[in-house]
């Protein structure tokens, strides 16, 4: 009997230890922090903490090699963190870059992330191709052909016409979103250098929808693009199931949840890219105790036959 109540109690020690170690590990749907430890969270690292220091290898998949949630389909992609390649970003200097969407997949642009190292310094982009900068670490700086300095910080962002002339520039270090495409132009219209934040941007009308909308860029003719961030409540969820001819990049700043692409639906969190093709059906629901935010690039003003 002694015997048999000793095997049990060793048994339930291995289970309890196993529990604190899968739920003590920052992963997907794991347990949040207590306030004191969101404080030190807050006091010592950026809001997006989560995207540029991801959790590569929850421990209940350690004995699991090889696993991996990304999936490439021909009209969607999940990108997570475990699976970044980061090389040296062309003619950037000290910067590492891994590229999340680009034309091989199916879309018209492309989106990276860039790690700048002491002392970077961004290149241009191609000829006739447009960019916007998020920044989601430490601070950068703007300069621009006429000598015009802007500082960025976390939360902040630039975007830069095709052909203008233009660096980035860090110091130390500093993690940022960056999209680019062939600027599709209309001659009558010309966009301009815009320089902003999150917090500066209006909550607009979503009208049958409850999420929170921003948009960062003007929604007047002459740019081609925008980009949204998106706000979920735990709980909320897309009303509409969404099917258009517009492509989408999205990266998950905060939060998580589950995204419906096509017949597909997957968990996602802090950290992981999403790629939507034209007419790819979409849609989202915010999961876990915490505000669920995303960063959205989609195609407007430009007529698709065009």
């Amino acid at each position: 009997m002694l015997k048999s109540l000793f095997i049990l109690f060793i048994s339930l020690l291995g289970i309890l230890k196993w529990v604190i170690e899968v739920h003590g590990e920052s992963g997907f749907c794991s347990a949040p922090s207590s306030s004191s430890e969101n404080k030190i969270i807050l006091e010592s690292e950026s809001i997006y903490h989560k995207v540029t220091n991801p959790t590569l290898s929850p421990i209940h998949l350690r004995d699991l090699p090889g696993f991996t949630r990304s999936v490439y389909r021909k009209d969607h992609a999940v990108i997570t963190p475990e699976s970044h390649v980061f090389s040296p970003l062309p003619d950037w200097k000290n910067t590492l870059g891994a590229y999340l969407v680009t034309p091989a997949m199916g879309s018209h642009f492309v989106m990276y992330l860039a790690k700048m190292e002491g002392l970077s310094r961004s290149a241009l982009p191609p000829q006739d191709v447009e960019r916007f900068i998020f920044v989601l670490q430490g601070t950068v700086t703007v300069t621009n052909v006429s000598g015009t300095v802007k500082k960025l910080l976390v939360d902040s962002f630039v975007y830069l016409p095709a052909n203008f002339e233009h660096s980035i520039q860090c110091e130390t270090t500093a993690s940022l979103v960056v999209f680019e495409r062939r600027y599709a132009s209309l001659q009558i219209h010309m966009p301009e250098q815009i320089v902003g934040s999150t917090d500066m941007q209006p909550l607009l009308d979503t009208p049958g929808e409850i999420f929170e909308l921003r948009k960062l860029l003007p929604t007047s003719a002459a740019y081609d693009f925008n980009i949204h961030i998106m706000d979920f409540q735990p709980g909320e969820f897309l009303n509409v199931k969404e099917v258009h001819y517009n492509q989408h990049g999205l990266l998950l700043l905060e939060g998580q949840g589950i995204y419906r692409l096509g017949d597909n639906w997957y968990p996602v969190q802090a950290g992981d890219a999403i790629w939507m093709a034209p007419f790819v059906p979409q849609w989202y629901a915010a999961l876990g105790k915490n505000r669920s935010r995303y960063l959205l690039y989609k195609d407007v003003n430009r007529n698709p036959l065009l």
